[in-house]
């Protein structure tokens, strides 16, 4: 081979190098998860607050992955200084983009329109604390909070909760939802119906949510909060007192 193929060789590869260390940081480190995960859905890529570390965005999935596309972390970022949750506002802010998307007409929903607050819970209408939460609707409405319910059913579907779930939302319109919602969390028997409904979708989301367990209360702001909490204290919570 010649000196000068020699030479053009390697200007070709430090060409080809170049480019490679010219990428920005959202493509090499899409092109590298790309190459581990084929088909990988990536919403976002971002800088994060830590120097050198890109916040990568799966649908409600968050990782952290470096600039060079090399090393891969998955947990949290805190500041120490303020211990502040860096990393909760961007999965709130994903959770709330979803749930918004279902729309308040694929909903059933308690309490005014006006209500200082709004959360959406998911619910199983077998579950306990489920029942709990909602003998005490009106006591939310009363401290301001508005609930909208989306159904999961969590033995699936085929199951009595999953049926009661259809059943409620094809009871009629949304007095009639409401209505059979508050029967059957009281242990009322209430017509078997089928219709085509949300409760699959609900299901999906509530999944994709990661939920483990119901009731699960989201905020207005995409917070997860797992569990029963009775009225004054999520109304305290809701409006950012202290402990609460």
């Amino acid at each position: 081979m010649t000196k000068a193929r020699i030479s053009g060789l390697a200007l070709a590869v430090l060409m080809l190098a170049a480019g490679s260390a010219s990428a920005s940081p959202e493509k090499t480190i899409r092109d590298a998860l790309g190459k581990i995960v084929p088909g990988i859905e990536i919403d976002s890529v971002t800088a994060s607050p830590v120097k050198g570390l890109y916040e990568v965005m799966v649908g409600t999935q968050l990782m952290y992955v470096t600039a060079d596309g090399r090393y891969f972390v998955d947990g949290r970022i805190v500041d120490l200084t303020t211990r502040e949750d860096m990393t909760e506002p961007r999965l709130a802010g994903a959770r709330k983009t979803l749930v918004d998307g279902v729309g308040e007409s694929q909903m059933v929903v308690f309490g005014p329109a006006d209500a200082k607050h709004t959360v959406t819970v998911f619910t199983d209408i077998e579950c306990g604390y489920c029942r709990k939460l909602h003998g005490q609707i009106d006591e939310y409405a009363q401290e301001g909070i508005r609930v909208r319910y989306l159904f999961y059913p969590r033995a699936g579907q085929g199951s009595p909760a999953y049926t009661e779930a259809v059943s409620v939302w094809c009871a009629g319109d949304a007095a009639a939802q409401r209505t059979a919602m508050t029967d059957a969390k009281a242990g009322k028997a209430i017509q078997e119906k089928t219709c085509e409904n949300p409760v699959d979708a609900h299901m999906a989301l509530g999944a994709e949510l990661g939920l483990r367990g119901t009731p699960a209360i989201l905020t207005e702001t995409g917070e997860m909060i797992p569990g029963y909490v009775e009225p004054k204290r999520l109304a305290a919570q809701l409006n950012g007192a202290p402990g609460s």
